[in-house]
């Protein structure tokens, strides 16, 4: 027996990285999985291929997370396959290494709208199921630097950031209806977002470190997939650190 028998989940931003990771973690513990992804239809494909040869069942969807209307035309066709959506894993982000005295005003637009406005536009496009259902899951991928201070991108951390706020006012708001919201906030990890991160930067967080190492997405996937388990069933509005102690 997995941890998500039954269940159906949706990840955002899935095709590659730490998205593919949950969704790996996500089909090991029994979910039918669906991800929607924005460019790498060859990343795609062959995830979905790799989550069907692990037994799971498995789509994938090229639509942005910002794209209302095809976010909305997504959560009918996984209703429609599936029945109802159990758990949403809001992933989708960028990152961004410049400071803020050379930023342009399309950075920030575009880091706040991918980042948060896009976690936005899922959960609400999976809520109404959710509700009527009376059970749900919703987990945002936030940042440590978005919940420590940090010399990090400021419009990165203020977006991570926002996560956190947007995680405890909505678990307040649909607590009532059975779901649950809570936020993952890992430290440095062995890519993705964090390979941006200059060596000497990258040593400072590992001489604060306890473990001495930075983490991995098979790590901050297996976390993820017990935060969404019926094994996890009482935390709500919580941000789950995840860093090694820092």
């Amino acid at each position: 027996m997995g941890l998500l028998d039954g269940r159906t989940a949706l990840v955002t931003g899935g095709s590659r990285g730490l998205g593919r990771a949950i969704c790996l973690a996500l089909a090991r513990e029994g979910a039918k999985v669906a991800f929607n992804y924005a460019r790498s239809d060859p990343e795609a494909g062959a995830l979905v291929e790799t989550l069907r040869q692990m037994g799971a069942e498995a789509w994938c969807f090229k639509v942005s997370v910002l794209d209302k209307p095809g976010l909305q035309g997504m959560v009918r066709d996984i209703e429609a396959r599936a029945g109802t959506i159990d758990i949403l894993v809001n992933n989708a982000g960028v990152g961004q290494v410049v400071p803020l005295a050379l930023m342009e005003e399309e950075d920030w637009d575009r880091m706040m709208n991918i980042n948060v406005k896009g976690a936005f536009l899922c959960s609400q496009a999976v809520l109404r199921g959710m509700i009527q259902q009376k059970r749900g899951r919703i987990l945002n991928i936030s940042s440590l630097a978005g919940v420590k201070m940090m010399q990090a991108p400021v419009h990165y951390s203020a977006a991570k950031a926002a996560l956190k706020g947007f995680t405890e006012a909505l678990a307040k708001e649909i607590g009532r209806y059975g779901i649950t919201v809570n936020c993952l906030a890992p430290g440095v990890l062995d890519d993705g977002v964090s390979g941006n991160l200059p060596p000497a930067k990258k040593d400072d967080y590992l001489r604060h470190c306890a473990l001495g190492r930075v983490g991995s997405f098979e790590e901050v996937a297996e976390m993820a997939a017990f935060l969404v388990s019926d094994r996890n069933s009482y935390m709500n509005g919580a941000t789950v650190v995840l860093d090694g102690a820092v």
